[in-house]
């Protein structure tokens, strides 16, 4: 079994990578584990419509029958959305749901990787995993960070999730020499938070700066990732009170639970969603469809851009 067998890209990605159309990756997992059924299969489709209202082609990825789908069709779709058996899959899981046949959905982590090896320049998504609280203890770190130490795609996302250790996280991607560039701000949101209360160091302006960027580190032969840290307005975030406490309470309960490791942050998930009455789960759906919309754009401008020397990015100061 090959590389080749196993990826399998619909004819709409296939014919715009081909034509040097832009295309944008999406991930799986939030349909099958981040939003609740039935609603999950509709906003799938939201996702993709915002990428293509754009002028951009969408490219979920999954793992259906032991393929790597790169564009999913009206099928595949439902098998993630519906099937109980599909799992999460990131990069150490990848190979073995291909050689056993199985379903998988991809995490940020698998879904960067599957999309550089298709050719993909740009993945959208809602919040990076990182680093976790108290990872003194359990060196408890998510595969996010490694994959996009050694992957040069770029990733549009409301920075990381506010229940991880923010800033931790944000030093790992600078060992890493992952590139964090803030879109229109200076402070790297907490996803479901406008502002995680630590700044970005370099801000762009606009879907060109990024393209800029994006060129340069190409004719640098830079091979690490590029995150685009996209902030929710604060209208559309969460009540920082709001937040604190129901973090708050959420870690206390799961320590209670005695819930540790990597179902930490899905247990976190959704006891935000459930103690906030929805709205966490409003700020989520927010999120990644303003991250594919700019996703879409950046591919757009990268896919039409004449390589320029140099990049535009605004040092902070």
């Amino acid at each position: 079994m090959t590389g080749v067998e196993v990826l399998e890209l619909s004819p709409g990605v296939r014919s715009a990578l081909s034509s040097g159309l832009p295309v944008v990756a999406l991930e799986s997992t939030i349909i099958s584990h981040g939003l609740p059924r039935p609603e999950n299969r509709v906003i799938a489709r939201q996702i993709e419509a915002a990428v293509r209202e754009e002028g951009a082609e969408p490219a979920t990825i999954a793992v259906i029958d032991g393929r790597v789908r790169i564009g999913l069709d009206e099928d595949a779709l439902d098998a993630v959305a519906t099937l109980d058996d599909v799992v999460k899959v990131s990069v150490r899981d990848v190979a073995t749901v291909v050689a056993r046949r199985g379903n998988g959905a991809t995490t940020v982590a698998s879904t960067s990787l599957l999309a550089h090896r298709a050719g993909i320049k740009v993945f959208a998504t809602g919040g990076l995993g990182g680093v976790h609280r108290e990872a003194r203890d359990s060196w408890d770190e998510s595969a996010d960070l490694t994959t996009l130490g050694q992957v040069p795609i770029t990733v549009v996302c409301a920075g990381v999730k506010s229940i991880l250790d923010v800033p931790a996280t944000l030093e790992r991607l600078e060992t890493l020499n992952v590139g964090v560039l803030g879109f229109d701000t200076d402070r790297f949101p907490g996803f479901y938070l406008s502002d995680s209360g630590y700044p970005v160091e370099w801000t762009t302006r606009s879907a060109d700066e990024v393209a800029a960027v994006m060129r340069a580190r190409d004719a640098l032969g830079i091979t690490a990732g590029l995150v685009v840290a996209n902030p929710l307005p604060p209208e559309d975030a969460l009540d920082p009170a709001l937040h604190d406490r129901t973090l708050r309470a959420g870690l206390e309960a799961a320590a209670a639970a005695g819930v540790r490791g990597k179902d930490v942050t899905p247990f976190l998930l959704e006891f935000f969603h459930r103690e906030t009455q929805g709205a966490s789960l409003d700020a989520n759906i927010t999120i990644i469809l303003r991250n594919a919309t700019l996703a879409a754009r950046i591919a757009l401008a990268y896919a039409e851009a004449a390589p320029r020397a140099g990049a535009t990015a605004e040092r902070e100061r």
